[in-house]
């Protein structure tokens, strides 16, 4: 189910480019065009929900696993120290479609309480070559299971 006037949905549907890090059947991740630091990655349902009381039950052990393995893939290709991870229902949402932010975490990284300052990418090439690093990641996590 997609809602066309949804930022994420279009981004899902591949309307809207985004730098894709991980997608299944059940999710897509991407990384924040703000991020809090390099490595912000966004997990969203490929179906439309707002909040996590409208996702599926069926849906909750995918979902939830993906946002497990992200959170160790971001934190090893980012060399990070650990992981905030994050989601908001309806307040603070600044898109109205569920999300899981997965930021990588170093200590006094600045990120106190709920002040949180964005960073940008520098380039195009650097904000692939962060993706490239949790591919690496991701695929050496992805053997390991098998």
């Amino acid at each position: 189910m997609e809602n066309a006037n949804c930022l994420f949905c279009r981004i899902v549907a591949g309307e809207v480019p985004a730098v894709i890090v991980y997608e299944d059947e059940h999710s897509v991740g991407f990384l924040d065009h703000r991020p809090l630091f390099h490595g912000h990655t966004l997990l969203v349902p490929r179906e439309h929900v707002e909040t996590l009381g409208d996702l599926p039950v069926s849906q909750i052990d995918p979902y939830f696993k993906t946002v497990q393995l992200l959170s160790r893939v971001v934190e090893t290709a980012l060399d990070a120290e650990g992981t905030f991870v994050a989601m908001n229902n309806r307040v603070s949402q600044s898109v109205p479609h569920l999300h899981v932010h997965v930021v990588p975490r170093r200590k006094k990284d600045g990120l106190k309480g709920f002040f949180w300052p964005r960073t940008k990418y520098n380039s195009e090439e650097e904000m692939l070559a962060v993706k490239n690093s949790i591919a690496v990641e991701l695929g050496k996590i992805k053997r390991q299971a098998k």
